[in-house]
């Protein structure tokens, strides 16, 4: 349709042409068009923005961030290499079924293959405050005949109440110290590395485990206390083992 009036416009004299009424046209008739100059090299940055916006998902505009973030290492200033001591005493007193001995060997002597689960209770280096509990499992690795023990490869936590729980492991002697390896831990304890020595006092009821912690920030003096002398006879204090409120940590692991 546009094709033939432009034709007819050329070759109608220009006296018959008539002015372009104001009224209101009919859809058959074509309306007046504003002519665009299409996108020329000035034009370029535009019509990549808009290619840009037009191609880009909604989802990408709304999920964007409105508020900056920091990483821990950033929020935190942890020295990475300072080393942090702590004493802990684990007290088997005998009222947790631990520990459960399951000789998987089948055999007359402790032997490789053989299970020892075990949950003990927790106490400060001073024995003063009950702290929780130790949970793990030792895997019988060699019997000792010589040495009159054996040696097994332990994998274990040791729980803090409110404060977090440190995750070990690593060999177990039940004739001399043994060094394991610091894991793990949640709480103040997440991101912490070191070891441990086990002190064997009394086989297999009372052990004193001194860490040697890096990693994490500075310890509470709760937990930093003169360790007692670890001895045969050592016992935790009678409000310690009667869990009374100023004698316990703060939801300490029962």
């Amino acid at each position: 349709m546009a094709a033939y009036s432009g034709y007819a416009l050329k070759t109608i004299p220009s006296s018959f042409v008539k002015p372009v009424s104001a009224k209101p046209t009919s859809f058959l008739t074509p309306s007046p068009t504003k002519s665009f100059l299409p996108f020329t090299s000035s034009n370029h940055s535009l019509a990549k923005n808009l290619k840009l916006n037009s191609t880009l998902p909604h989802f990408c505009l709304s999920s964007v961030p409105k508020k900056s973030f920091t990483c821990r290492s950033q929020a935190e200033s942890v020295d990475s290499e300072k080393v942090q001591e702590l004493s802990v005493y684990e007290i088997n007193e005998r009222d947790r079924g631990s520990p459960v001995y399951l000789r998987l060997s089948y055999k007359s002597v402790n032997s490789l293959g053989d299970l020892v689960p075990f949950s003990n209770k927790l106490y400060s280096g001073d024995l003063q405050k009950r702290i929780g509990i130790s949970a793990g499992i030792c895997i019988l690795i060699q019997n000792k005949a010589e040495k009159k023990g054996d040696r097994y490869e332990a994998i274990f936590s040791l729980y803090f109440g409110d404060y977090g729980h440190i995750a070990v492991q690593g060999p177990y002697l039940t004739y001399e110290d043994s060094y394991l390896a610091v894991t793990g831990g949640s709480g103040i304890f997440e991101g912490v590395k070191g070891q441990v020595k086990l002190h064997q006092i009394v086989y297999p009821f009372k052990i004193l485990y001194t860490f040697y912690l890096k990693g994490i920030k500075d310890l509470p003096q709760e937990l930093l206390v003169k360790t007692v002398e670890p001895i045969p006879s050592v016992e935790p204090s009678p409000a310690a083992k009667a869990l009374e409120p100023n004698a316990t940590i703060a939801g300490f692991t029962d």
